[in-house]
């Protein structure tokens, strides 16, 4: 096994509309639903990047879970899925306007019964694994032994602090090789771990200086990876460089013809996971130039899950 992600699946309900909605507001749009959940969009773009990849999540046994069953199988994806048979799978409420930006509304569901010893009986897969990838979908505690797993197995860590409002601490960053935040992730990081305060629309504009100081701050040992959206990404490394040559840096975005921007940060985490767990001994910037060009894809096409292209790095 290549990559084990470890976090939530929904059963996406998603609006396209002209504009997002406003409180009190009602507009016309198009409705649509699929799967989706940061894990489960995670697991799928690794999937699909070419990686021998398994998901560990918990589902209710309904139609999401069945829905979730039906396209692993279609994509070889392993799902090792323990049942909550009287609480639904998870779900979100979504809205994505003309521009492609959203708004999205999570009900935990079954990914909230998630537990470590669901993890520790899972012991074999995360020992075989190259790389273990989790999010904040799923129970702090949960998210602790999925990392410790994957540390005490040897195999890098990676943890997509997502979503901004969830619970973290340091000893769980620590257990992180690398994390990878967006903007408002990042900012939210900051007000909560440091002494340090940086508005989210500023992070982008921020000199690389005060970036990789913040960062170094946030996550000493370990290296940060911001995602900016259009603006691409910055990367600030500790004491592993992890093969690059250079402590802190930029790489631009790879252009797109956006349609939707939902699963735009799940596809560069799993793709970026999925190119290095098959392709260990590279610089990390070119797995992270992959990744941006794989996530530039995913926005081409409407959906989360589904819009994952099948594509492999070079």
């Amino acid at each position: 096994m290549q990559v084990v992600v470890v976090g939530s699946f929904n059963l996406d309900h998603v609006w396209q509309t002209d504009s997002l909605p406003a409180p009190g507001a009602t507009l016309a749009g198009r409705y649509h639903s699929g799967p989706g959940g940061k894990g489960f969009n995670q697991a799928i773009a690794a999937r699909r990047a070419g990686a021998e990849t398994a998901f560990v999540c918990a589902l209710g046994d309904d139609a999401g879970a069945r829905l979730a069953s039906h396209l692993a199988k279609a994509d070889g994806l392993q799902l090792v899925a323990h049942l909550s048979p009287h609480t639904p799978s998870g779900s979100a409420g979504i809205f994505v306007d003309q521009q492609g930006r959203n708004s999205i509304v999570i009900g935990a569901g079954a990914n909230a019964e998630l537990t470590p010893a669901h993890l520790v009986a899972q012991d074999t897969l995360f020992r075989l694994a190259k790389v273990v990838l989790a999010q904040l979908e799923t129970p702090i505690a949960t998210v602790h032994k999925a990392l410790a797993l994957g540390r005490a197995a040897g195999a890098r860590t990676v943890l997509n602090p997502a979503p901004a409002n969830a619970e973290s601490s340091a000893e769980l960053l620590a257990l992180a090789d690398v994390i990878t935040p967006n903007e408002t992730e990042f900012a939210a990081l900051i007000a909560r771990h440091t002494a340090l305060q940086i508005p989210a629309e500023a992070v982008a504009d921020a000199s690389d200086a005060v970036l990789h100081s913040h960062c170094r701050t946030l996550h000493p040992g370990g290296s940060v990876i911001i995602t900016l959206g259009s603006a691409g990404c910055f990367v600030s490394h500790g004491e592993n460089w992890h093969d690059d040559t250079r402590s802190h840096y930029r790489l631009p975005a790879c252009p797109s013809e956006v349609v939707d921007t939902t699963g735009a940060g799940d596809a560069f985490n799993g793709a970026f996971c999925a190119a290095w767990a098959q392709q260990p001994a590279r610089a990390l910037a070119k797995h992270l130039t992959f990744a941006s060009r794989y996530a530039a894809r995913a926005c081409e096409a409407e959906g989360a899950a589904l819009a994952m292209p099948q594509l492999a790095p070079a």
